[in-house]
């Protein structure tokens, strides 16, 4: 059985990205998001209340990160 990583996204009146767990610093939280919805659209989930969660395995969660860090450098 594989781990699973469990990103959770808090959003703005305005739907902009407030808050968001795993994020690489030099990103902003609305760059992480559009990184992790780049790479793993199907995998996020809406939630009441301005909320959301993206639930991927850790492997491809390093993956994306490490993506992500090379195109923020």
């Amino acid at each position: 059985m594989s781990d699973i990583a469990m990103i959770h996204v808090r959003f703005g009146s305005d739907g902009s990205v407030v808050e968001i767990s795993e994020r690489p610093a030099p990103l902003s939280p609305q760059q992480w998001f559009n990184e992790l919805s780049d790479a793993a659209p199907t995998l996020y989930q809406a939630l009441a209340g301005g909320r959301g969660i993206f639930r991927l395995d850790k492997s491809q969660l390093e993956a994306i990160r490490s993506k992500a860090l090379g195109q923020a450098a």
